[in-house]
């Protein structure tokens, strides 16, 4: 799945460990992912999140999409700092599940909390 993930890719996200509903992913900021104010773009943290949400709802095989997220920043991420996001289900009931993920620097201070809201997808594996 990783290999089709263009925007994860793009934006230079290293995905790391992946287990039933867990995975990691990392970025590092760059001067392309800079704000107005230098700082790094919301989007991206963001989008960082997202993929490790992404990875840990889809470890178990069916294929799972996001049916909602929310993102609440608390610091900024600066230029040059290595990111980490830390996906862990919180609960899964029937098709929906809940997933926590904390993005934080390298030193440990915390950029950002995310919470996804994840949907089954009824009959429908992942393609190669």
């Amino acid at each position: 799945m990783f290999e089709r993930d263009r925007a994860a890719s793009g934006a230079g996200i290293v995905l790391g460990e992946v287990s039933g509903g867990r995975a990691v992913a990392r970025m590092k900021v760059t001067e392309e992912m800079a704000n107005a104010h230098g700082i790094g773009h919301g989007g991206y943290v963001f989008l960082l999140a997202d993929v490790a949400f992404s990875y840990a709802c889809n470890s178990y095989g069916p294929v799972a999409l996001a049916q909602g997220a929310q993102v609440t920043f608390l610091a900024p991420a600066q230029l040059g700092d290595e990111l980490e996001a830390e996906a862990v289900e919180r609960t899964l009931a029937g098709r929906q599940g809940v997933y926590d993920v904390t993005v934080r620097t390298a030193a440990g201070a915390v950029v950002a909390e995310f919470r996804g809201q994840s949907v089954l997808v009824a009959g429908v594996a992942h393609s190669g």
